[in-house]
């Protein structure tokens, strides 16, 4: 992960069938009984977008059947330490980093139990899904993915403060006003998720972990081994998830989003009175209690609870999908808002949000995070490349304007003609009326990909055409009219507002402020990253 490898201008293949066979891959040490594989199909690995690599060091190692990448030594990074959970297939172990001595999770994956392709894209897919969501800060963050002979490793965020379920049980119940606030940040997950084109399939109190032992400890939302990517009007039928948190549409092998609102809603009816609304002794107990859908209300404390409390809980388990409650709506219940107003939080999906930090950004930089996004490997971009071709709605390889606002209609979110017209204009770098593939990815990739410092250097490289050490004011010239982006603006204005020392031209150190500027979450975590190799 991280070999620079320019991709060219290439539109993505056509889309991938994920719609068949499935595996629970739940890991957790509850008791509460999971779903099995009922069913199973070979599932076509995900095509490439870019040419095959080319370099040396990619034909010297061996690739790694499930990464499709060069193995790796992670105990050659990264010293184990103690098991910290087990599921089907794989350990999560507490590990430390050797150089910087900072402690992250690992789930390792023994490969030996992935036995047929469907298996090993489940993994990957894994990988994908938690490469697209980074930077969401209720998202366990993926720290890096490694293979080697025996095993796949994911090395991921620490959550110190355990499971969001056994806070449950310490509690034995929420308040309303608890359970309230806890469920907005829990529906804040789901939204982002579906707004970026995935189905968690998975969502109950024990793949919740708290960030630290604080009582106001951030919640982190883990264990994608059963997402999906999925496009508006995309059904599934494999039976997945944890048996008490399975909607009635999963049994009956139809269903898209909704079923995680319903999952949310199972979660919080045992917020509110400790135990779950569908119980029985058997799996199969529970299967049919979820298909009856008699939710009591008459067993304390339910009584003594809210109106808006039982409407928001029969809402969410509404047994037609059609008619449950989406994530917007659920926030926008007068039960979960906060004081009779709206959550904080604005419901933005995250690709809107890094559309506006894009549009933002000078053309110097665009150009830069153009060179940065070639860079990227394929299992860090599958997300985007999966919401493109969800908006390219006629495989033309590119999005029309109305194909952007329609885009955004279908995550929910509404957008002025004026704002469609000014996000377009922003990521159309060329000026051709329409987003390629390449203006999509640079401009909706987070802004974490430009901490990499080989990233960065690639970048900076891009420009400097002499290997001075310097780009100039015509070399940054020559770089705009290659992208189609010089559009008769001052060059010189351009390095007046990076060229710290005034000397006429950009050294290393200047390009990287400019990169890092305005962006919060990548200043100043440069070398420690850096360190990691990740």
């Amino acid at each position: 992960m991280g070999n620079c490898c320019p991709r060219g201008n290439t539109a993505p293949d056509e889309p991938l069938d994920d719609q068949k066979g499935g595996v629970s891959t739940s890991g957790n040490n509850n008791n509460a009984p999971s779903t099995h594989k009922l069913e199973s199909s070979t599932r076509a690995i995900p095509p490439s977008a870019s040419p095959a690599r080319t370099d040396k060091k990619s034909k010297a190692a061996q690739n790694g059947p499930v990464l499709g990448r060069p193995m790796e030594d992670v105990k050659s990074m990264y010293s184990f330490g103690k098991e910290l959970g087990r599921g089907q297939f794989g350990v999560t172990h507490l590990v430390t980093h050797r150089q910087i001595g900072e402690q992250f999770a690992c789930k390792t994956i023994a490969k030996r139990k992935l036995v047929n392709k469907e298996d090993i894209e489940d993994v990957r897919r894994e990988v994908q899904i938690m490469h697209h969501l980074t930077g969401q800060p209720n998202i366990v963050e993926l720290k890096g993915a490694y293979e080697d002979k025996h095993s796949v490793h994911l090395i991921m965020e620490l959550c110190a403060g355990g499971e969001l379920f056994d806070r449950i049980i310490a509690k034995g119940h929420f308040s309303e006003r608890a359970a309230a606030s806890l469920l907005r940040t829990i529906v804040q997950i789901v939204h982002t998720c579906h707004s970026m084109g995935v189905i968690h399939r998975d969502l109950k109190p024990e793949n919740f972990l708290l960030l630290s032992k604080d009582e106001n400890s951030p919640l982190k939302a883990t264990d994608f081994g059963l997402s999906v990517f999925y496009k508006s009007g995309d059904t599934f039928k494999d039976i997945v998830g944890s048996a008490y948190y399975i909607a009635p549409e999963v049994l009956k092998r139809k269903y898209g989003p909704e079923v995680d609102i319903w999952s949310v809603g199972v979660m919080l009816y045992i917020l509110l009175c400790g135990v779950p609304p569908f119980w029985a002794e058997t799996e199969h107990g529970i299967f049919n209690a979820i298909l009856r859908g008699h939710i009591d209300f008459t067993t304390d404390p339910w009584p003594s609870l809210s109106p808006q409390a039982k409407d928001l809980v029969r809402r969410m388990l509404n047994s037609d999908p059609k008619q449950r409650l989406t994530a917007y709506q659920v926030l926008n219940h007068p039960w979960i808002k906060e004081d009779g107003e709206a959550p904080d939080t604005p419901l933005d999906n995250a690709v809107l949000d890094r559309l506006k930090q894009f549009r933002a950004m000078n053309k110097f930089k665009k150009v830069a995070l153009r060179v940065i996004a070639g860079c990227l490997s394929e299992e860090e971009i599958m997300g985007l490349k999966e919401m493109f071709k969800s908006m390219d709605t006629d495989n033309s390889g590119t999005i029309t304007l109305e194909e952007l606002k329609q885009g955004m209609s279908k995550q929910g979110t509404k957008l002025s003609e004026m704002e469609v017209k000014q996000l377009m204009e922003a990521a159309d770098a060329d000026g051709n009326g329409t987003i390629d593939y390449e203006e999509f990815i640079t401009a909706t990739m987070h802004m974490n990909r430009m901490d990499r410092e080989e990233h960065l250097y690639t970048a900076f490289q891009y420009f400097d055409k002499d290997n001075s050490g310097y780009i100039t004011i015509e070399e940054l010239e020559q770089a705009l009219q290659e992208f189609g982006m010089h559009d008769g603006r001052d060059i010189k204005e351009i390095v007046s507002e990076v060229d710290g020392d005034n000397d006429g031209r950009i050294n290393y150190d200047e390009f990287v402020a400019m990169m890092k500027k305005g962006n919060p979450e990548v200043g100043g975590n440069l070398k420690k990253r850096r360190s990691m190799a990740i």
